[in-house]
């Protein structure tokens, strides 16, 4: 599920201004992760795994068949001055998703994709966003969480100067219902950030369903708080 990964290195700089590309088109039409909770996985353009002091700058990743940066127990670690690019008709085609991963600053980046342009899953924490420019694509999101047992918290999310155009969503918070266990987004904080054609600038979806049909459960246990 990886074409390019990096695995158990400290002090990486990866840099050189050249061009992943994924070459996605003949994948996305079949890739169903959308409706099937058991879809098969596809490759991920780059795959960064526990990573410190490192450093990522100066790449394009362009049509991936699926996320285009993967970022798992990295810590540390800085992405910059990266352009990330997919049609916004590219299914689960997420620019940059950390999972894990503690002290990760993502800055002046481009991103526009069809899926979201930066998400951030559980047990994420001190995550800065800064200077990125977002769209197409669902936005910059924490989440999707509360799907599997004994997730762990999310803390200190920033995402502040950023500039979000034509995408379905500004900044957002997904969580699904009925938990199996209980944890807590909390820290995140939203500053300066300019909104251009977006349909749901805010959203806080706690009820959230990637799926076409889904039966009626109770509200999430994922709390969430926001420093404002």
């Amino acid at each position: 599920d990886t074409w390019v990964g990096f695995q158990y290195i400290d002090m990486l700089t990866f840099s050189g201004g050249g061009t992943f590309d994924g070459q996605g088109a003949l994948s996305w039409n079949q890739n169903d992760c959308h409706k099937n909770k058991n879809c098969k996985p596809i490759p991920v353009n780059l795959r960064f795994e526990f990573l410190t002091n490192s450093k990522v700058q100066d790449i394009t990743s362009l049509n991936s068949k699926f996320f285009h940066m993967h970022v798992f127990r990295c810590n540390h670690t800085t992405f910059q001055q990266l352009t990330i690019t997919a049609p916004d008709d590219s299914r689960n085609t997420d620019g940059i998703h950390i999972g894990a991963s503690t002290g990760i600053n993502i800055t002046h980046a481009k991103i526009g994709t069809g899926d979201d342009c930066i998400s951030i899953g559980d047990d994420s924490h001190e995550i800065t966003v800064t200077d990125v420019t977002c769209g197409p694509g669902h936005g910059i999101s924490i989440g999707s969480l509360g799907k599997y047992k004994d997730e762990k918290d999310v803390t200190g999310i920033i995402v502040k100067n950023c500039t979000v155009t034509n995408t379905d969503n500004g900044v957002r918070i997904k969580t699904f219902p009925d938990s199996p266990s209980p944890s807590t987004a909390s820290g995140t904080h939203y500053e300066d950030i300019i909104m251009v054609n977006v349909s749901n600038p805010i959203l806080i979806d706690q009820l959230y369903c990637p799926y076409t049909q889904c039966e009626p459960k109770p509200s999430s246990k994922v709390k969430i708080q926001l420093l404002v």
